[in-house]
């Protein structure tokens, strides 16, 4: 497994950039679009609703990046694939999904620790900081994380943060194993080309 984290960390790490690209993508859609309308037209638009929408804009372009990403280095593995050469496997798009993510689920580890040992300080602090970190690196959520449930806000939820990590290691190992295949859901963009 270290030889395969060895050769794929060039696009592991860029998979982990694009992330957080989005991220502050994603923040400045939130921050743009979240502030209380005093307007009193009905045909408005909410800011809320529009935080929403920009939310999940940001979130589909993240996993459309993520898609071209391991589609291509699955197509480029194919040929690797069929010789059957050390390091290729068909659920390298999971792997590489799951060490992209290292970062978010040590953050929502530190959040779950926090929610549920808030007596002890130490885990208070360390919950705080991480949801912090979170909103930060995970910031194309922070649209969805803000809508409030039965008057609690999804980013207090320690579980949905273990949620949001889900659709890009979904999105990795779907696109890789399609791009291993040479199944198109849609068209790639190919930089070599």
């Amino acid at each position: 497994m270290f030889e395969f984290l060895k050769d794929r960390s060039y696009d592991i790490v860029k998979m982990f950039l694009y992330q957080i690209a989005i991220a502050l993508f994603g923040i400045s859609l939130a921050i743009a679009t979240g502030s209380k309308s005093t307007s009193t037209d009905v045909t408005a638009v909410q800011p809320a609703t529009l935080q929403i929408v920009t939310s999940i804009f940001s979130i589909l372009f993240y996993l459309f990046l993520i898609y071209n990403l391991l589609w291509n280095i699955g197509a480029k593995d194919a040929h690797r694939f069929a010789r059957k050469e050390p390091g290729v496997y068909r659920l390298s798009g999971l792997y590489m999904g799951l060490a992209a993510s290292v970062v978010n689920v040590l953050i929502a580890v530190l959040i779950t620790l926090g929610n549920l040992l808030s007596d002890v300080p130490f885990f208070s602090n360390a919950g705080g900081v991480a949801a912090t970190a979170g909103l930060l690196i995970e910031g194309m959520y922070t649209g969805l994380l803000a809508i409030r449930v039965g008057g609690i806000p999804l980013n207090s939820v320690w579980s949905m943060w273990f949620i949001i990590i889900l659709p890009m290691i979904v999105t990795a190992s779907l696109a890789y194993f399609a791009g291993l295949h040479e199944f198109r859901f849609f068209k790639t963009i190919d930089k070599n080309q």
